[in-house]
């Protein structure tokens, strides 16, 4: 929780948001230790996947409870250079909510939980990822079932 909300303008106050209140979610500003690329979930989940079989521990994934868009924490500056097809980047100047770690709200949830540590996804392995995701949606029909 500590190296989330070290990007907080105030760290107290995010931790006191977290704790009290029953959504339990606070917004954080990217582009300081981390950015964010948001991805349309039908492409996230497999890119997860294949993320999971190439690195022992990918960064923190977030994914909103309508399983539309999944958000992948990568080294601040990834978002100003990423560039994709219905995928956006958080990077400076953004925010983004994020819920107390474990929590599940009424709005996101972790699908991969924040170590503690730092631990971010390289950029290059999620690009990897998403490909091998991406063809593997082709292969199916786009992923829609009959």
């Amino acid at each position: 929780m500590e190296w989330l909300v070290s990007v907080a303008p105030d760290p107290d106050a995010c931790r006191w948001e977290w704790e009290r209140n029953p959504r339990g979610i606070a917004l954080l500003p990217a582009g300081r230790r981390w950015d964010v690329l948001i991805v349309p979930a039908r492409l996230g989940h497999p890119a997860l996947e294949v993320l999971r079989r190439l690195v022992d521990r990918p960064g923190p994934v977030l994914c909103d409870l309508g399983d539309e868009r999944m958000g992948f924490f990568v080294p601040a500056g990834t978002a100003a250079c990423w560039v994709g097809t219905g995928m956006r980047g958080a990077g400076g100047g953004t925010w983004i909510v994020v819920p107390y770690p474990g929590r599940i709200t009424d709005g996101v949830r972790w699908l991969v939980l924040p170590d503690g540590s730092g631990t971010l996804t390289d950029p290059a392995l999620l690009e990897r990822a998403m490909h091998e995701a991406a063809g593997r949606l082709a292969g199916d029909g786009g992923g829609r079932r009959s």
